[in-house]
């Protein structure tokens, strides 16, 4: 392994001592050594293959949704989860690729899933870059405060424009978007695109989990963990920021692709403060750093918000209110940490040195006779 990434496993090491040694305490010693991510993961994609086998139509249309913000919440896992960006203006992306490829529809009747899809991953980029090259990429390092205060500016300006702008369909946004289609096929709610949504998400998930492994993503958890250190052993910190803002922000235009036309509208809401705090909630209640726990956060937060506001129709926001609340002061690492330990939420990088044995090595040294 090169020594910097020797340099940055040493900064990261260090950071985390005591959370680890807290963390293996909290889970116990039987799970030391086993990996748990794999078979949390495993479960996931089962349930959600087998779920359109067991729903009603107007569940899986629901559930299609709820994989769709899955992915978003992906997106913005990645941007504070890896490189402790708090971005308050996610939905901007979200939005814009949604009013990006409903004016494709509408004014160019352009609704081919290989030409819509990439254009508002393209635009969901192309915003992701104009803003985070204003906020990261100054002559000194940006605050936390100041890119969350001007993600959530972008953000709130987008949705007055939206609601001010005539071509845009105003407060009422642009409905009726034709269905996304490839060939003469056409994508309608159903199964068909529930699995066509869960294939995208899988693809992405596998792609997200290959660059938070890799060297690069090594940086960025040392990033996570100590900016000032990892600026000090000569990596440009903004740099690397950028870089997976700009990915974040083309992951939350492709759902936000996906979401215009499955809602078949879109409305001012998608770029606003609204949507952007709820993804905050989704990653803050399943785990962030994880890319999984921004998953199953999206899953049941939005699964109990459907049964609350069924049930109790008057006071579900109140009652969901209080579960976000409990779950953040009693499991800050969200949902997730009740079977991940924060070894395991960081990932090993490289291969293991020579010599050296981990905990499930030692069980079956000793167990041996």
């Amino acid at each position: 392994m090169p020594k910097s990434m020797s340099v940055v496993r040493e900064a990261i090491a260090g950071d985390e001592a005591d959370d680890a040694m807290a963390e293996r305490e909290a889970a116990g010693q039987v799970a030391a050594g086993r990996r748990v991510l794999p078979i949390v993961e495993g479960v996931v994609l089962v349930a959600a293959l087998l779920a359109p086998l067991v729903l009603q139509d107007y569940l899986t249309v629901f559930a299609t949704r709820v994989v769709i913000l899955a992915l978003f919440a992906l997106s913005f896992d990645l941007v504070w989860g890896y490189a402790g960006i708090m971005s308050f203006g996610q939905a901007l992306f979200f939005g814009s690729a949604g009013y990006g490829v409903a004016l494709l529809a509408r004014d160019l009747d352009i609704t081919n899933i290989l030409l819509v899809l990439p254009a508002g991953t393209l635009i969901g980029l192309t915003f992701a870059l104009l803003l985070g090259g204003f906020l990261l990429l100054g002559r000194h390092p940006s605050s936390v405060i100041f890119v969350s205060l001007g993600t959530l500016t972008g953000s709130y300006a987008a949705d007055r424009l939206a609601r001010g702008w005539y071509y845009l369909g105003g407060q009422n946004g642009i409905p009726s978007i034709a269905p996304m289609s490839l060939g003469g096929y056409e994508f309608s709610e159903g199964p068909a695109f529930y699995y066509l949504v869960l294939g995208i998400l899988v693809v992405v998930y596998l792609l997200c989990r290959f660059l938070v492994r890799s060297q690069f993503g090594l940086a960025l958890a040392g990033l996570r963990e100590n900016e000032q250190r990892i600026a000090f052993f000569g990596y440009k910190a903004q740099h690397l920021k950028a870089i997976i803002f700009a990915i974040g922000g083309a992951i939350a235009g492709l759902a936000g692709s996906l979401y215009a036309f499955h809602e078949g509208f879109v409305w001012p809401n998608m770029v606003g403060v609204v949507v952007s705090t709820q993804v905050v909630l989704y990653v803050l209640f399943g785990g962030s750093g994880t890319l999984i726990g921004a998953v199953i956060g999206t899953v049941i937060v939005e699964g109990v918000s459907f049964w609350l506001s069924d049930n109790y129709r008057d006071i579900w926001p109140i009652i969901l209110g209080l579960l976000l609340l409990l779950v953040i002061l009693f499991r800050p690492l969200g949902l997730i940490s009740f079977v991940l330990g924060e070894r395991e939420r960081v990932g090993s990088f490289g291969a293991r040195p020579k010599g050296t044995e981990t905990e499930t090595d030692k069980e079956k040294r000793n167990a041996a006779p």
